[in-house]
């Protein structure tokens, strides 16, 4: 594999090198010491105490990538995943709740906002107001060309008016704002010109939430329908001040949602894997500890081997963004491998509990349901497939 051209002197720099790494390590005792052992009530009562919401939005948690000069943080893709990586260790709503914020939310802001849009809405995520990122629909997912939620310019101003059902969006019943994908033309041709990114407060007439769903696993992250019954909103809501690019945004920012993904699941496969480590030195069998058996051994060997590999995927795809490096195919990768990888982990770290795997008061369990999602999030693995080797065909054939 090819190092990235740039990599020595990256387009992004990001914090400071020391204070990142300073603020790594402050974060990882926070995550040991403060997050991991209030998991139990974020179980139970499926959801963030206000407490840590508070004490995660006075680190910056809501706004790493957000430009030092709109008051964020202004990580770099590399510093950015690190972060996600680490917080990815305890239970996944941890992540979750700002996940938008600084990947798909300001990386669309990033690629495609105006300068009034930014000045508005990157101060506003970094203090930690909640986001969420409406693309999908009841009938529409992968397939952007069967979108239904329609925007038509209001005939009363010079704003629009959007009509349409977003359906699993993550943070949709807590959120303050919403990116909402919206087509604004009849037209599916040219590929995908027909949908516009909209910038919406979830406080607009005309927005209903849906009750969160009940899901797996997860507990504590929170998932609804938005729906939008003739919602106004003003000109300048419109991303970009064009229409036909809101697809073009979605996929830019879908390249950072699923460098989190990816992110995401390797840390918490290294969290599963710590977990069976425990459980093999401690459980005995036959008169010893089951670390001993050579079987176990190798369900260890293999967890390690994979994590590993997932590491260094996160490593040089983020590596390759801060350097401008076109990493669509890349980060399509890393998610596959990344969260495919996990699911094979959490399935040997449940083999590994043996008979207690299987039960809920054991954290083994819990992964597996957990995990399961990462497949899904930002692209199923067979969608990401299919986009890898569209893109393997056509660089082979200009080639």
């Amino acid at each position: 594999m090819n190092a990235p051209s740039t990599m020595s002197s990256p387009r992004n720099p990001g914090m400071d090198e020391e204070t990142f790494e300073q603020f790594a390590a402050q974060l990882t005792r926070y995550v040991r010491e403060r997050l991991i052992p209030a998991e139990p009530e974020v179980i139970a009562k499926d959801r963030i105490p206000d407490e840590i919401l508070a004490e995660m939005r006075e680190m910056g948690l809501f706004g790493l990538t957000v430009p030092e000069e709109y008051g964020g943080a202004g990580l770099n893709m590399t510093q950015y995943a690190r972060v996600v990586n680490i917080m990815a260790y305890a239970a996944p709503a941890y992540r979750s709740i700002f996940s938008i914020n600084v990947g798909m939310f300001a990386s669309a802001l990033k690629n495609g906002a105006t300068q009034a849009q930014k000045a508005e809405w990157y101060p506003k995520i970094a203090e930690g107001k909640i986001a969420c990122f409406g693309l999908t629909e009841p009938g529409s997912g992968s397939d952007s060309a069967a979108m239904a939620t329609t925007a038509v310019p209001d005939p009363d101003g010079n704003g629009w008016i959007l009509n349409g059902t977003k359906r699993y969006i993550t943070n949709a019943p807590h959120a303050d704002v919403a990116l909402i994908m919206a087509r604004t033309s009849k037209e599916a041709l040219p590929k995908n010109a027909h949908v516009s990114a909209f910038i919406v407060p979830m406080d607009t007439p005309g927005i209903t939430r849906g009750s969160p769903d009940r899901k797996m696993g997860q507990a504590g992250s929170h998932i609804s329908d938005i729906i939008l019954d003739d919602v106004r909103v003003p000109g300048d809501a419109l991303l970009g001040g064009e229409t036909g690019k809101g697809f073009v945004f979605a996929m830019k920012s879908l390249d950072n949602g699923r460098i989190s993904v990816g992110a995401a699941a390797t840390g918490y496969a290294r969290r599963a894997l710590d977990s069976a480590m425990r459980y093999a030195n401690e459980r005995k069998a036959f008169g010893e500890p089951i670390a001993n058996f050579q079987l176990i051994q190798q369900m260890l060997a293999d967890s390690e081997i994979e994590i590993y590999a997932a590491e260094c995927m996160m490593k040089d795809v983020t590596a390759r963004a801060d350097a401008g490096e076109n990493i669509l195919v890349k980060a399509a990768a890393f998610k596959v491998f990344a969260s495919e990888m996990c699911g094979r982990v959490v399935d040997r770290v449940v083999q590994i509990y043996g008979g207690a795997g299987y039960l809920a008061e054991y954290d083994a369990e819990r992964f597996f349901r957990d995990a399961r999602i990462y497949r899904i999030y930002e692209g199923t693995t067979q969608i990401l497939q299919l986009q890898i080797a569209k893109h393997m065909l056509r660089e082979w054939r200009d080639s």
